[in-house]
């Protein structure tokens, strides 16, 4: 029995080390250790290296905001930013990859790293500020309301007690949300949408970017933008996830380096001049080298 337990107690002991040592970073350590490095870096953005590297920059645009954002009748990505973006994957040498993304996403595919850029007609707040790192702007723009011609809206007054739709994550949502709390607000998240309550009298109103509600109002008879200019004038500017500070200093440089062309003149010829034909100043919308003049 002696000679049995001389035999056992090593055994014991090796077995006790073997247990303790996975406890306290063995195998399942090892393992745990791998997970949890996927899941911080999962939502971790992709540097200007990288992007070249891959040979592509991911950059969420608008699919149903025309025209500054759409997927026209070809399945292709249309628009004022589009435009811009292509110009982007053109100078860094790489492919653009199009994720059509919603208002109220924006945010988020950038928290996420869905997303390298977004160029969806992203009006800088300070609120998204603290979420994301803004570049310099290439569009300034304030708030408008269209409405029916038979009931037009020309003061914000006229809202009391009516219907606005706006889209869900917008400047407009907030906007009235804080100023104007007596105004009923339909919410959606997508633009279609919105236009679709517009259409079938499901809101006496709908507010946005003025420069988009011109535009809409433009192709659409029996709509006018019976208030031009809401709030304070506004900026629109690419954003990156926050802290990416190489993809963000380039951007900045090809905004200056682009104003020098006058090329975002170029993309309002390109891409809304025949919207818009005399209705809109191209000065009054367009931003070059990231410089706003009021």
């Amino acid at each position: 029995m002696k000679k049995l337990k001389r035999i056992l107690s090593p055994i014991l002991v090796l077995v006790l080390a073997l247990t303790l040592l996975a406890g306290c970073g063995g195998t399942g350590s090892s393992s745990a250790g791998s997970s949890a490095a996927q899941t911080s870096s999962a939502g971790t953005s992709r540097s200007l290296e990288d992007i070249k590297s891959s040979g592509k920059v991911i950059i969420g645009v608008f699919s149903d905001k025309a025209p500054f954002g759409y997927v026209d009748e070809k399945g292709a990505y249309q628009g004022y930013d589009v435009y811009f973006a292509n110009r982007i994957g053109k100078d860094l040498g790489v492919n653009v990859e199009f994720v059509s993304v919603e208002p109220a996403s924006r945010v988020e595919y950038l928290k996420t790293g869905k997303v390298d850029i977004i160029l969806a007609n992203f009006t800088v707040t300070e609120e998204r500020a603290q979420s994301v790192d803004f570049a310099l702007p290439y569009m300034k723009v304030a708030l408008g309301v269209v409405s029916p011609d038979k009931s037009l809206i020309t003061d914000v007054s006229q809202l009391n007690g009516k219907t606005l739709i706006v889209a869900k994550g917008t400047t407009a949502e907030t906007y009235f949300t804080k100023n104007h709390p007596e105004v009923k607000l339909l919410k959606f998240d997508q633009y279609t949408e919105t236009y679709n309550a517009l259409l079938d009298g499901r809101g006496d109103a709908f507010s946005t970017d003025n420069t988009e509600v011109l535009a809409w109002a433009l192709q659409n008879k029996g709509f006018t933008v019976g208030i031009e200019s809401l709030g304070e004038l506004d900026t629109i500017a690419p954003a990156v996830q926050k802290g990416n500070t190489g993809l963000l200093n380039w951007l900045n440089d090809e905004i200056k380096t682009l104003g020098k062309e006058n090329f975002f003149h170029k993309d309002f010829e390109e891409t809304l001049a025949s919207v818009y034909g005399d209705a809109v100043n191209p000065d009054n919308l367009v931003v070059e080298g990231g410089v706003v003049e009021k």
